[in-house]
């Protein structure tokens, strides 16, 4: 079992649980500072932060898996550093890839049907894209085929890959390594999510196939001011004839 679930911070979560229910995710944990809402493919966990603080806007890599003993030892096994520990949430499985970076693989909550799947009020169309930045694409590509995500696309400057239980995992190139922006992917029409953005007076537009949604954070000047939400690949407008 993997699915991507990155988690975001912000110390504006009724502005995120309103922009999220425009875009077609349906709340199905709060615990208070912690929220978890799904997507019709894949999920995304909000946690309080202050307002200012370092982590405030931020978004963090992360995953999902089903026996974190068992996801622990097929990852070592496959090469990729994998260990069980003790974090400030419970017992998780941090892993380390050979830049560097570390994500923490939680674990999966069953749905009331005793199945993976994500709640049935999401839209099936929406897509959670978890992005980790990395000074060599080939070899963090390498780390996420490791812990079982599978090969979608792939260039010298970006991966994706596909979570079996739902999401995207994608690396793409930085300087350095870290955690990339909160993103979406959408299988549908987005005209027709624009309208759904607008209605709930979410501010957004579209831009060359790409809707643009407002960051909530954005108001601190330091988070990216839009939300990406880009059309599935294979609903991608043909280009036109080259000249």
């Amino acid at each position: 079992m993997l699915r991507a679930r990155p988690l975001h911070f912000t110390s504006r979560l009724e502005h995120w649980t309103g922009v999220l229910a425009a875009l077609g995710l349906a709340k199905v944990v709060d615990q208070g500072d912690w929220l978890e809402f799904d997507a019709g493919s894949g999920r995304l966990a909000l946690h309080a932060a202050a307002h200012g603080s370092p982590e405030d806007g931020t978004t963090v890599f992360g995953v999902e898996v089903g026996i974190l003993e068992e996801f622990a030892r097929r990852t070592r096994e496959d090469g990729t550093q994998a260990d069980v520990t003790e974090a400030s949430h419970g017992t998780t499985v941090q892993v380390t890839a050979k830049d560097g970076f570390q994500f923490l693989a939680d674990q999966a909550q069953r749905a009331g049907d005793g199945t993976w799947a994500t709640s049935g009020q999401a839209d099936p169309a929406l897509v959670v894209v978890g992005t980790w930045v990395s000074p060599d694409v080939d070899g963090s590509a390498r780390e996420l085929r490791n812990i079982g995500a599978r090969p979608r696309t792939s260039d010298d400057e970006a991966a994706t890959f596909t979570a079996k239980n739902g999401g995207i995992l994608r690396v793409v190139h930085g300087s350095a390594a870290g955690s990339g922006d909160l993103a979406f992917e959408y299988d549908g029409d987005l005209e027709l999510l624009l309208g759904r953005l607008t209605e709930a007076k979410v501010e957004a537009r579209i831009s060359e196939d790409v809707l643009y949604v407002a960051n909530p954070d954005a108001v601190g000047g330091s988070a990216p001011a839009s939300i990406v939400v880009e059309r599935t690949a294979t609903q991608q407008t043909p280009a036109g004839p080259s000249s």
